[in-house]
């Protein structure tokens, strides 16, 4: 019931990123269903169909890609202290995103399946004067319990992704090795060799850190060695300052963890991956699972290493003695290059798969059906609303910069044109590097 108050009382650009989801569930639901149809409809070809069945993982990873990217962007899912104080923590929240993640997919696989049903002609008669009949098996027995089995993959699949994505993570460091013991069985990181007689010393013992980080002392006369002030025979010592406490690594403003400041280190294997699919492309003969196989690999090769190219970007952009509007784009690329990149290698390799997949299948080919631009149509509008979806989280959580540069008096002009920056330098990079990947993987066509 509170997911459905959530959903219902959201604003009109978190509606529109739901309906989106409910489109692109009902897009796959479709193409799901049209499989089970052609199998109905070809009982003697199980490879032919088990084959399309295969291809409908493309667009079912595309979506529940989107299903998540709107989950991470949710403003009603976000921790609270006011949430919190009514018992709505962050599990709580983890398992109100994944629900409502859950209804918005289900949407979509009841119109997948109300549009389905109305073109077989169950509903109403053949529409369209039956044109859609032979892939949709209309006039013979429809299976619902295994209709139903297919339409229930993308909203189980979408929740159970998000629920993994959003659950609790314990902010604090992890501790860094095991539990040091000093004199006398006292636990504790000795930072210093203790000469005889020094652990019952006067004040010897005050700022140690105990085993949960917090600091403790012990009272003057009773330091554990049964001796006082006196016995300890420096009266004057000076006391030793406490140990500061090491502060927790920083977080963003919805609770997860900051990324590294570092480069991620995804770039060499990434390349790796993305040469060994375009070897696939280049000796697998022209099969579909060849050329599936290969396209795994560099779409995966490209998610990899976009972050490594993102984080570049931006450091190429603050180099040679750079002004404020560049230095604040390249900070701004090289801290959101996780966050950023992997919807950016995810676009990539779609375009350049369409663009390949066209040179491939050209000429004597078979043309592409209403079923296959069906498919490139919903993977390619699902990768760009993904990427936009990125955007707006990236914007999110940097909501309190922008408010600091705002109040130091930043023009929101200059923060406009930092962002053109960005897309510009991004597309600069990126722009090539797909028309190079496609180039290369329709190559040995073209040979």
């Amino acid at each position: 019931m509170l997911a459905l108050r959530l959903t219902r009382a959201a604003r009109p650009a978190v509606q529109l990123r739901r309906l989106l989801v409910a489109t692109a569930t009902a897009g796959t639901g479709f193409l799901l269903l049209s499989c089970l149809g052609y199998a109905l409809a070809h009982p003697g070809s199980a490879h032919a169909a088990t084959l399309r069945l295969v291809w409908c993982a493309v667009p079912l990873a595309a979506t529940v890609y989107l299903a998540l990217a709107v989950a991470r962007t949710d403003p009603a899912t976000r921790p609270r202290p006011g949430l919190s104080a009514a018992g709505l923590g962050p599990a709580q929240l983890m398992a109100v995103s994944a629900l409502t993640t859950a209804v918005s997919c289900t949407l979509g696989s009841l119109l997948a399946l109300l549009a389905f049903l109305h073109l077989r002609g169950d509903l109403t008669g053949l529409p369209f004067d039956g044109v859609a009949a032979g892939f949709l098996a209309a006039g013979r027995p429809f299976p619902f319990p295994a209709a139903l089995t297919l339409l229930t993959l993308v909203p189980v699949t979408a929740s159970v992704t998000v629920a993994l994505s959003l659950r609790p993570r314990d902010p604090r460091p992890a501790a860094r090795g095991p539990r040091r013991f000093g004199r006398f069985g006292a636990y504790g990181e000795v930072r210093g060799r203790e000469t005889f007689g020094a652990y019952g010393r006067f004040g010897a013992r005050l700022g140690r850190k105990a085993a949960d980080g917090s600091t403790t002392a012990t009272a003057p006369g009773t330091d554990g060695s049964g001796t006082g002030p006196e016995a300890s025979g420096e009266p004057g010592a000076e006391l030793p300052a406490p140990d500061p406490a090491p502060a927790p690594d920083s977080a963003w403003p919805d609770g997860t963890p900051q990324p590294p400041q570092g480069s991620p280190a995804g770039l060499p294997w990434g390349i790796t991956l993305v040469t060994a699919g375009l070897t696939v492309h280049a000796y697998a003969p022209r099969q579909d699972l060849a050329v599936l196989g290969g396209w795994l690999l560099i779409a995966t090769g490209l998610v990899l290493a976009a972050p490594g190219l993102t984080h570049l970007c931006g450091l190429l952009l603050q180099c040679t003695r750079p002004g404020a509007l560049r230095l604040l784009s390249g900070r701004v690329l090289m801290s959101e290059a996780t966050r950023i990149g992997r919807p950016l290698g995810v676009v990539c390799a779609v375009l350049s798969a369409g663009y390949a997949m066209t040179s491939l299948y050209a000429g004597s080919a078979a043309a592409f059906g209403p079923l296959a631009t069906l498919g490139a149509l919903l993977v390619t509008g699902c990768t760009i609303a993904t990427l936009l979806t990125a955007a707006v989280e990236t914007r999110q959580c940097r909501a309190d910069t922008t408010a600091a540069l705002l109040r130091l008096g930043a023009p929101p002009s200059m923060l406009r044109v930092a962002a053109a920056l960005r897309a510009a330098a991004l597309l600069t990079l990126f722009g090539p590097l797909t028309l190079a990947v496609a180039a290369l993987a329709a190559l040995p066509v073209g040979r």
